[in-house]
């Protein structure tokens, strides 16, 4: 019980401690789900990368984009990102973990940094096709609300007061 009772303690100082940073550099072979996609991509106009770091190290990754609408593939992603001046829906679209817990963690935290430092109204993900994703995306309390040829779109409810606009 003793053991059980310390992993707890550390579980919850790992958990208060750690902090949402934003990165200028990510080693993108570690993706386990958008490798594929280059830095200079997921450092585009209104793309940012973040961090989940406790520390020093960093123990989750998450790319986003701010777009004019829900992207249905990369490509549409990166243009809804790059053509617009008025980009209301913020877009997860790959997350993963070094640790076990951080990608929820990291998905707790972006919502808030997405509710409190930017316009954006919706909270979506472009996900791959896998039960992995469905399973992490529903059980941390999204909604799927598109299915598409090689993706699917979950959405997260933002607390934000204007957010029916």
């Amino acid at each position: 019980m003793k053991k059980f009772k310390n992993k707890l303690s550390d579980f919850y100082k790992w958990v208060k401690g750690s902090e949402l940073v934003e990165l200028d550099y990510i080693d993108v072979s570690e993706d386990p789900v958008r490798p594929e996609l280059d830095l200079e991509f997921r450092l585009g106009r209104n793309r940012k990368i973040y961090g989940l770091e406790y520390k020093g190290n960093i123990e989750g990754v998450v790319c986003i984009a701010l777009c004019s609408e829900v992207p249905k593939s990369t490509r549409a992603l990166e243009k809804f990102s790059s053509d617009v001046k008025e980009n209301k829906i913020a877009i997860a679209y790959t997350i993963w973990s070094r640790k076990r817990g951080a990608g929820r963690q990291l998905l707790g935290k972006i919502r808030k940094h997405i509710e409190k430092n930017t316009d954006a109204k919706r909270f979506l993900t472009l996900s791959p096709l896998t039960p992995v994703a469905t399973h992490f995306h529903i059980k941390n309390g999204a909604k799927l609300t598109n299915i598409n040829s090689n993706t699917q779109n979950f959405e997260y409810t933002l607390n934000k007061k204007d957010n029916n606009e």
